[in-house]
């Protein structure tokens, strides 16, 4: 299975798994629950890991529903090259991105990845390299000498 189509099979797990942590989303202040799901490699096995926004009265310190679930992954192992693909939901009558902030990390793990942006009403894929245009990552520092 593949990430290659918005209704391809191979994202019903994610989906399920963003859908679950968005229930879990801390956002008592805008009311706008986000959910998100990635599926990363490790050792040869597929791994899904999700995460929910969490926000905070000081609004800064607030954390992205995808930048959770790469930090739970990343405690888990995931590393540069890792990322498989990621599912974002909200319940918004238009389809949500990542925030610049969150398409910055997720650049630092894959250079480029399917990423399925869902609500109850309908799905849209999209490449990171397309949200992210020109990423700056680690790839673009020289080596030290």
């Amino acid at each position: 299975m593949t990430y290659a189509t918005p209704d391809s099979p191979a994202w019903q797990d994610l989906l399920e798994a963003a859908w679950a942590a968005r229930d879990h989303a801390h956002a008592p202040y805008s009311g706008f629950r986000v959910g998100a799901a990635l599926a990363w490699r490790r050792e040869g096995s597929l791994w899904i890991e999700a995460g929910c926004n969490v926000e905070n009265a000081a609004y800064p310190l607030t954390v992205c529903a995808e930048r959770n679930a790469i930090a739970a992954a990343v405690a888990k192992g995931l590393v540069d090259g890792g990322l498989v693909a990621l599912a974002v939901v909200t319940e918004a009558e238009e389809l949500t991105p990542p925030c610049g902030g969150c398409r910055q990390v997720m650049v630092e793990f894959a250079a480029d990845l399917p990423v399925l942006l869902a609500n109850r009403r309908g799905r849209a894929l999209h490449g990171l390299a397309a949200l992210l245009p020109q990423a700056f990552s680690g790839r673009n520092f020289q080596p030290r000498g």
